[in-house]
């Protein structure tokens, strides 16, 4: 089968490799749609953290949101799973240590990541293996476009729930990128005011078609200030902004993350009553993100600028948009063209 590889730092080729087999208890999954996400991005220009701390090397294989149709079963796998349409889950931990008894699998130490960590190949192939635990089934009203945008959108979920997202919450989001107008969506399907700032003023109409109430470059005052802000960018200088902009008594959600450490002042912190949560992983919001796309309360596929084939994939990772893609900044892979 062909397979997106990454060889070196901004080296990457299709490649023809071995199909996957089903080996005893794991299922093969045809792919339908990958997105190509900023870890990726990192992965193919050298910056990814683990490349240089021992949990990645090249070539790897990249791609982890993806959707498909399971086509084969391995020995002590239920036949039943053939045929049906699934995403699955980034981090597969050992299921035995108690981070994944307790439903903290996505932090286990020894776990897998799906084209990031630990040698696991990832989905920007025309197949991929996988123990059917980590997979959720795909409801009929989620078609493959939006099947590949679940485990980003999970993410999304994850971030809104960590700002306690409801009526009468004002948040602000720094970021208008993929991660960004997701969550500003969920943020609003659960009832918040959602204002956003960006450096793209090409994101501003996309995100005030999403909900978003303003969208500036620069921080706006409002009436009684805002009670969340989310950090959705690689900018180091943004959490520390934030605790100093977000009210009293407030919280900071931090998703967005590079290669350099950010600081933040801790007695500000406690001066000013803040809570701090970051989001690692999709995990815990993956049904939460089906659950809210199948429902009609956000709608993803906007996101979407374009679909191209296997072959076209290094395009966008050397920065050439697609020629008529639309505005929005998700770009998805159909390994099958």
């Amino acid at each position: 089968m062909r397979a997106f590889v990454i060889t070196a730092p901004f080296k990457a080729e299709v490649q023809d490799v071995p199909a996957p087999i089903a080996k005893a208890g794991e299922v093969v999954v045809k792919i339908a749609r990958v997105g190509i996400c900023g870890t990726d991005v990192e992965f193919f220009n050298g910056s990814m953290p683990y490349l240089h701390d021992g949990q990645a090397k090249f070539p790897i294989r990249i791609g982890h949101e993806f959707t498909g149709t399971v086509v084969r079963v391995g020995d002590g796998v239920d036949s039943k799973w053939i045929g049906k349409r699934v995403v699955g889950d980034v981090m597969m931990g050992c299921g035995k240590c108690s981070r994944c008894t307790d439903g903290r699998q996505h932090t286990c130490q020894d776990r897998f990541e799906i084209g990031i960590r630990n040698g696991f190949d990832g989905a920007l192939a025309e197949e991929m293996s996988i123990e059917p635990r980590f997979l959720l089934e795909l409801p009929k009203e989620i078609d493959e476009t939006l099947g590949a945008l679940v485990e980003p959108g999970a993410n999304s979920w994850r971030v809104a729930n960590a700002a306690q997202a409801a009526p009468g919450k004002r948040i602000l989001i720094f970021g208008t990128g993929t991660i960004a107008l997701m969550s500003a969506q969920f943020c609003i399907a659960m009832g918040a005011e959602v204002h956003m700032i960006g450096i793209d003023p090409e994101q501003f109409p996309l995100a005030l078609e999403v909900g978003a109430k303003s969208v500036n470059t620069e921080v706006q005052s409002i009436a009684g200030g805002y009670h969340v802000v989310v950090d959705c960018t690689f900018d180091p200088s943004i959490p520390a902004k934030a605790v100093e902009i977000v009210e009293p008594g407030g919280r900071v959600v931090l998703i967005g993350v590079d290669d350099h450490a950010a600081p933040i002042n801790s007695r500000l912190l406690v001066f000013r009553d803040i809570t701090v949560v970051g989001i690692l992983s999709a995990s815990p919001g993956l049904k939460h993100s089906i659950d809210f796309m199948k429902s009609g309360k956000v709608n993803l596929g906007k996101l979407v600028g374009a679909t191209v084939g296997l072959d076209q994939a290094i395009n966008i990772f050397n920065g050439k948009r697609p020629e008529g893609a639309g505005p929005g900044p998700k770009i998805l892979v159909d390994p099958s063209r």
